[in-house]
């Protein structure tokens, strides 16, 4: 089981600016090769020779073998990918939670550079980039035609220096230019709060190394904040794009009892299959000290609400999948991302790599995540925030990308998986008469009381409490 982990330890949606994700990864298996279609490799070669003699410029042998590579991988789905030795060394460097770019978690839609989610606390967050942006030009370069990893590359750079991104963004009539200055990316995944006497709330950011860690000391903190046991719990997945698998069974465990599965992957060799469960060997590296050990008695049977959205994606959704079908918290919010693939990363011998969609992953009760996402118990639409908010997001999921894997079980989200969506709230101060908010949200809030997902999610869980005292 331990190498088969090792093998799928990357999970993150799309490519992180400054490598957002590390991966671990094994030698691959020696495995039985089908025929090769030598007929097509023929033509290959056939239209490699002609390039090489007819083309208007002299192509080095290296550059067409590189980009019929990047086509071949990018052509198979949007998380496949070709790491030349210097994106290869990059990828292993975000997981420790720091690293130098802008913060974007990004993919590739009709050769432009899409924006799947700002990071918290980054350059791209508080230049209010958003959810579904296109990315068309850097500085005065157009994307178009650029490989994924060409145009990370070009967002990379030494802190301090500013890069002007062009944008084609939903609901503008013209491009929107913003200028970023790189910095370095220092990431908190887990941030708390006692929301009010009895009642936590815990949002983790980013699946990282030590994100399971941190979780159990929030929790821990809360309780010496509240002076006890807690009521009801918040867990805050919402525009959280994944990260490490051993971290998502970790945080899912915190909240399972020992042995309960978590996730289990299925693709077409022995390896892609995986059953992970909440034990220790599936959520820790070897030597490392169990920390869900030292998790208060409490925390195991706590009232939960999971909050999810559509920048839920990945390792999110691994732990919103687990704890709904087990029943052990109630989901809150809309329709998740998507993004239900294995990714994994194959070293070459020439200090390159390969990341493959090799697997599915599916919750305990066998629903497919990919191109589906987790479906909320109670759907509550994110408030509508005023033109030019650095909150507003666009509707964009795993399914909207080009090339995207289907769903293994062929499911599509349709109407009738989509539980009915809660009342509006009653008009506030501040807000229209459809309950829209009409003011800016502080990004440096670790939850804004004008949050409304947030607030019934607290109603939801005053009521839970209530209940379960009869």
């Amino acid at each position: 089981m331990t190498g088969k982990f090792k093998q799928f330890g990357l999970i993150g949606l799309g490519v992180a600016l400054g490598a957002a994700l590390t991966l671990n990864f094994s030698a691959v298996a020696e495995r039985e090769q089908e025929p090769l279609p030598i007929e097509d490799l023929r033509a290959f070669a056939e239209i490699f020779g002609k390039i090489k003699s007819d083309y208007v410029e002299p192509v080095e042998d290296k550059k067409l073998i590189t980009e019929a590579i990047n086509g071949m991988l990018s052509g198979l789905d949007p998380h496949s990918a070709y790491l030349d030795q210097e994106a290869f060394k990059e990828m292993q460097v975000g997981t420790q939670g720091e690293f130098g770019g802008l913060g974007i978690e990004v993919g590739m839609e009709d050769g432009f550079v899409k924006v799947v989610s700002p990071i918290e606390d980054t350059p791209a967050f508080k230049a209010g980039l958003k959810s579904g942006d296109l990315i068309i030009k850097l500085d005065d370069t157009p994307v178009k035609g650029m490989t994924l990893n060409d145009a990370v590359k070009r967002m990379r750079g030494k802190p301090g220096t500013d890069i002007t991104l062009t944008i084609i963004r939903k609901g503008e009539n013209k491009p929107v230019i913003a200028t970023l200055t790189r910095a370095i990316i220092k990431i908190k995944s887990v941030k708390y709060k006692l929301a009010e006497p009895g009642y936590g709330y815990v949002r983790v950011t980013q699946f990282q190394e030590h994100t399971g860690e941190n979780l159990v000391a929030a929790l821990k903190e809360l309780e010496t904040a509240n002076k006890g046991a807690l009521k009801g719990l918040i867990l805050d997945l919402r525009n959280d794009p994944g990260g490490l698998l051993n971290t998502a069974v970790g945080v899912a465990g915190a909240f399972l009892k020992p042995g309960e599965l978590v996730v289990y992957t299925d693709g077409r060799t022995e390896d892609a299959k995986m059953k992970l469960t909440n034990s220790r060997e599936n959520y820790l590296r070897h030597g490392d000290t169990d920390y869900l050990k030292s998790l208060p008695a409490w925390i195991k049977d706590v009232p939960m609400v999971v909050l999810v959205n559509g920048g839920s994606a990945s390792a999110s959704e691994i732990v919103a999948g687990a704890l709904q079908d087990h029943k052990r918290a109630l989901i809150v919010g809309t329709q998740s991302f998507g993004k239900g693939s294995v990714q994994t990363i194959l070293p070459l011998a020439n200090g390159t790599a390969i990341k493959l969609t090799t697997a599915r992953y599916f919750t305990p009760n066998g629903r497919s995540i990919q191109a589906k996402g987790i479906t909320p118990d109670i759907v509550a639409e994110e408030a509508t925030i005023t033109e030019g908010s650095t909150a507003a997001r666009m509707d964009v999921r795993e399914a909207d990308l080009q090339h995207h894997l289907t769903n293994g079980n062929e499911e599509t989200p349709s109407k009738k998986d989509k539980p009915a969506p809660v009342e509006k709230a009653p008009t506030a101060p501040g807000t229209d008469k459809d309950g829209e908010d009409k003011q800016e949200l502080d990004p440096t809030e670790i939850v804004s009381k004008k949050d409304f997902q947030f607030n019934q999610a607290l109603i939801l869980l005053k009521g839970l409490y209530l209940l379960r005292d009869r």
